[in-house]
């Protein structure tokens, strides 16, 4: 690893890469950086999690020239457990950049090899079988693995689209908008009885069914979920700065109150 002060104030765009590793790798070493020398791969997770997000937000936004930031966080993250798992004389950045470019070249044989696929579903179907055989998947239940690891509703829509790839899935919207009625009068049953362990199942089946709604017109619910909550945070904000501005403060203004103002900040 190259650590000599030419290469951490390098400005040759072609060793950039090299330089953040040595880089990384003086910040680990002894009579570096305390922080850096401290962290582990558990004790980064909230850090990859926060970039990853920061970065969704940055592409939703359009915000290109920020973008380019957060997609350095996002490879500094990538980075640092890169050079954790060196140093455990496990792999290195070389030792993953060759597995993901290996990766691409199998899971695209009509474009590496002699498969003949001209669509996108067809790429999709490909890269899946591939994936399958690769893992050793061919005997686990369909769905194994599925999403693991992602956030609930990510993971709903992810199980959804794969089953729905074998044909289990609802001819039309009618069928998804049936259920989700049949769902909500489920839950309203459970509300009556004070089950809270039903009521639980319930809510679940009901937010499973909204998902599979929005997965089938090509949305991401996660997606529509976190427009859904900027809005109600600006309009909050409007109507508070509304009371405010009326001398009024929000925890003693009445529902009635709060409700004019929300409705004329829509």
């Amino acid at each position: 690893m190259m650590t000599d002060p030419e290469m951490i104030e390098c400005p040759d765009d072609g060793l950039q890469l090299t330089r953040l590793r040595a880089i990384m790798h003086r910040l680990r070493a002894p009579g570096g950086c305390p922080w850096d020398a401290e962290q582990s791969h558990e004790s980064l997770l909230p850090n990859l999690i926060e970039e990853t997000y920061e970065t969704v937000d940055t592409i939703k936004r359009a915000d290109w020239d920020h973008l380019k930031e957060e997609l350095g966080d996002i490879l500094l993250q990538v980075v640092f457990h890169s050079e954790l798992a060196e140093e455990a004389g496990r792999y290195n950045l070389d030792d993953v950049a060759r597995g993901v470019s290996d990766k691409l070249v199998r899971r695209h044989p009509h474009v590496y090899g002699e498969s003949k696929v001209s669509d996108t579903e067809g790429v999709l179907n490909q890269w899946d079988d591939i994936k399958r055989q690769e893992k050793g998947d061919e005997d686990e239940p369909y769905l194994h693995n599925i999403g693991k690891g992602l956030p609930a509703m990510l993971r709903a829509a992810k199980l959804q689209k794969k089953a729905a790839k074998v044909g289990f899935d609802w001819p039309d919207d009618d069928g998804v908008t049936d259920k989700i009625r049949e769902e909500l009068e489920e839950v309203e049953e459970e509300l009556k009885s004070g089950d809270r362990e039903k009521l639980s199942e319930e809510l679940g089946d009901l937010l499973f069914s909204v998902v599979n709604l929005a997965r089938r017109h090509k949305l991401d619910p996660e997606m529509l979920l976190e427009s859904t909550n900027v809005k109600f945070e600006t309009r909050f904000a409007a109507m508070d700065a509304a009371l405010q501005a009326r001398g009024m403060a929000l925890d003693a203004s009445t529902l009635d109150e709060m409700e004019g103002e929300w409705q004329r900040a829509k």
